[in-house]
């Protein structure tokens, strides 16, 4: 019932602070005429940035929350892994806050997006979270220890020091490719971290679960100002904030294979982006009568939606949204039969 408590009000929490200090943000960019050009509109509209600060505060108070719920009510939530994964969330949001501060295009370098997430995940290393062995494809379930020439060496201790930073620099810089319309990047990190949320929650992973309902609350506020017509960016605070969240979800909640499962569509982009040498962009060649087309040369996944038909910025962002859900669904879906499974046996 503690832990309930914690559900409830964390999201409330992380939700009305966003809520309440995006428009205060969006005042003050536009003040200091700190804006950008929203490249999928017809002329020069231009939109307040940093969004991501909003999203950092929001996720902040939210997990502040819970600790502060933890001490009073007593609940069974792990201090130690939970501080971990905080901090690496947090350390990670900075990263991206800093870089849009500095400049899009201008600030910290592509390799650098690589190598910093991993140095912000070394909170969650240090922990040393036990996994369960995983089983690779030909080679079938992996041995608990490794026995090397110099002794043995654990799974949970290879596990820490190589998975674990691999996958929060993997899902960071995944979460950045794929962005650029407006909604898309709140929408698609609800959708993911919702799923993830509702699998760490049946299962009984506390820390996972209060990460993922303190991000939704915080993505759920930002959307109402970042859906079309967007009255502000998110940037790199938005999008390396919520693709480290879902790295940090899914570590904690020991479901890493599903985590990576529902990031299709960005192995989708980067596959795409990966033909370009990570110089191309989302954006759409937008037309007076609100329509949305893709370039002749597609460099993205959002410029395949764009040419199924003529469709709005708005109708693209809602297709791409309805794909993940279908993926999140199926996801479910395969986790209940699962647990089915299970039982019977």
């Amino acid at each position: 019932m503690d832990s309930h408590i914690t559900y409830v009000l964390v999201p409330i929490v992380s939700f009305l602070t966003a809520y309440i200090i995006t428009p205060k943000i969006i005042s003050i960019m536009k003040k200091r005429g700190i804006v950008g050009r929203d490249m999928n509109k017809f002329g020069k509209v231009m939109v307040a940035e940093l969004g991501g600060v909003g999203i950092f505060l929001g996720f902040s108070f939210g997990a502040i929350t819970a600790i502060f719920l933890s001490t009073y009510l007593e609940s069974t939530l792990n201090l130690t892994v939970f501080m971990a994964g905080m901090l690496t969330i947090i350390l990670v949001g900075f990263i991206g806050t800093l870089d849009d501060i500095i400049g899009w295009k201008k600030g910290i370098r592509q390799w650098q997006h690589a190598l910093f997430p991993i140095a912000a995940a070394l909170p969650l290393m240090a922990v040393q979270i036990n996994a369960n062995p995983i089983s690779i494809p030909f080679l079938g379930l992996m041995p608990r220890e490794f026995l090397l020439p110099f002794g043995a060496v654990s799974f949970g201790l290879f596990y820490s020091l190589i998975l674990v930073p691999i996958g929060v620099t993997g899902a960071a810089n995944a979460s950045n490719i794929l962005a650029g319309l407006n909604g898309l990047e709140a929408g698609l990190g609800i959708l993911i971290l919702g799923t993830l949320g509702i699998i760490a929650f049946l299962t009984g992973k506390i820390e996972a679960t209060i990460f993922a309902l303190s991000m939704i609350g915080t993505l759920a506020a930002f959307l109402i100002y970042n859906w079309h017509p967007a009255k502000i960016f998110g940037g790199d605070g938005l999008t390396l904030t919520t693709g480290t969240s879902i790295a940090v979800v899914s570590i904690l909640g020991d479901m890493e294979k599903i985590g990576v499962a529902l990031m299709a569509l960005f192995f989708v982009e980067l596959y795409l982006k990966t033909k370009t040498k990570f110089q191309g962009e989302s954006f759409g060649v937008p037309k007076k009568s609100g329509i949305l087309e893709a370039p002749k040369k597609k460099q993205s996944l959002t410029h395949y939606f764009m040419a199924i038909k003529p469709a709005t910025e708005k109708q693209v962002v809602v297709k791409m949204l309805l794909a993940q859900a279908a993926i999140c669904l199926a996801i479910l879906l395969l986790f209940y039969l699962n647990s089915i499974r299970v039982i019977m046996i």
